[in-house]
């Protein structure tokens, strides 16, 4: 075998992974965009749902911490803190299922602080991009920078109510699907640079 087809393959291997990150991230926006119906069409049950969830697992959990507590004789551990974690994931769990759409602006800044960070994250592939010489990273970038101001508008205006949030989050999906698919259209053409570069090192 050539050594330079030695060399080849790990390259060849790496923009495999580099696809599949890339539609691991398409599938991401999807599911953005489909909770951003969601919200859109129904923005109160949405918001219901999800406290009525966190709030039943924080039950669960607290459940489970002070039944073990007992069952194992944690009375007697002194470094056995389930009986407090216990009553107090009760309490969370409880507060949650009461107060149900009030967690809705908690909500807004965790969407908010996703797509600011899925933003960061497609503001680096451009800069690998224009590293690689591909045109593209203008667009790329572009479109990461509208999904940051989209997240940091989420995240920053208390006013945006579950429906707001939930347009905000279609765009930041469609705009996240666009660069993604940018993405993959242009790994054939990083990989090649790579190998081309890979095998001018091993000339020299």
């Amino acid at each position: 075998m050539a050594k330079t087809e030695i060399i080849k393959r790990p390259i060849e291997e790496v923009g495999g992974d580099l696809k599949k990150s890339a539609w691991g991230a398409v599938v991401e926006s999807i599911a953005t965009i489909v909770l951003g119906l969601f919200l859109v069409i129904w923005p109160n049950e949405v918001i219901r749902a999800v406290a009525y969830v966190v709030g039943a697992f924080f039950i669960i959990k607290g459940a489970y911490q002070i039944i073990n507590y007992f069952l194992v004789n944690g009375q007697n551990d002194f470094f056995n803190n389930n009986l407090l974690g216990g009553v107090i994931s009760l309490l969370i769990g409880i507060t949650l299922l009461i107060i149900g759409e009030e967690i809705a602006n908690v909500f807004r800044i965790v969407i908010g602080i996703y797509l600011i960070y899925e933003a960061l994250v497609r503001i680096n592939t451009a800069i690998k991009l224009h590293a690689a010489s591909i045109a593209a990273w203008k667009y790329v970038l572009i479109l990461a920078l509208m999904m940051l101001v989209v997240g940091v508008f989420v995240v920053f205006y208390s006013g945006a109510v579950a429906t707001l949030i939930g347009w905000m989050m279609i765009l930041a999906g469609i705009i996240g699907i666009i660069g993604d698919v940018m993405f993959v259209q242009y790994i054939n053409i990083i990989m090649d640079k790579l190998i081309g570069k890979t095998e001018k090192n091993e000339d020299i």
